[in-house]
């Protein structure tokens, strides 16, 4: 045993209970050894860097970016609004006198689509009595109808009678020109031809210039 470990025994074994510290230090000298040795072996192992967390594919978007998101996807009530705007305001701008033109308008119906129905009434009249001596009719009656159908290539699809058009609750238009009022009626008078709206609910603004 190699000396500076025999007086460094000697040292801590004397006195009473000086072979419990021998064994002791030589347990602690042990742990300490193999301590060592796993760190000198690790520092011979190939060593992995860690890669920090890459960005998001899809990262938050900025407050800008939220702010300038499309839409999401129309409802029906907007698809027939955005349809006829652009129809009515590509035509309009075609009328003489008539520069640049805005249009809003509002509906209140989508397109209503009537079926061909199979109506049954039923009726019938029942005589109540009252305690006074008196006599009551009541008449009751029941409509029911069975939609229609007719077969194309195995399927069977329903008989449509009329499709009736959204209606029109209001239209405005602002529009370069408009302040002359000859221009005005002209464009009044294209709104309440092309789309059936009375002329109290079309209502024309000249643009700024």
């Amino acid at each position: 045993m190699a000396k500076w470990l025999d007086g460094l025994e000697a040292a801590v074994g004397g006195g009473p209970g000086g072979p419990k510290r021998i064994r002791t230090l030589r347990i602690l000298m042990i742990v300490g050894g193999i301590g060592a040795a796993l760190m000198l072996l690790n520092s011979f192992l190939p060593q992995k860097n860690v890669e920090s967390p890459s960005q998001d594919a899809n990262p938050p978007p900025t407050a800008e970016e939220a702010w300038n998101r499309s839409p999401s996807p129309s409802t029906p009530f907007e698809t027939i609004e955005g349809t006829l705007e652009s129809r009515l305001k590509d035509i309009l701008e075609k009328i003489v006198g008539v520069g640049t033109v805005d249009v809003l308008v509002t509906v209140d119906s989508t397109e209503e689509i009537v079926l061909e129905k199979n109506k049954t009434e039923t009726q019938s009249i029942t005589d109540e009595n009252d305690k006074n001596g008196g006599v009551r009719h009541i008449t009751s009656i029941t409509k029911e109808g069975q939609v229609v159908l007719y077969e194309v290539s195995g399927d069977q699809k329903p008989i449509i009678t009329k499709t009736i058009n959204p209606r029109i609750r209001g239209v405005l238009i602002v529009a370069k020109g408009a302040e002359n009022a000859t221009v005005r009626r002209l464009i009044i008078s294209a709104v309440e031809k092309g789309l059936s709206v009375p002329v109290n609910r079309i209502e024309v603004i000249p643009s700024k210039q």
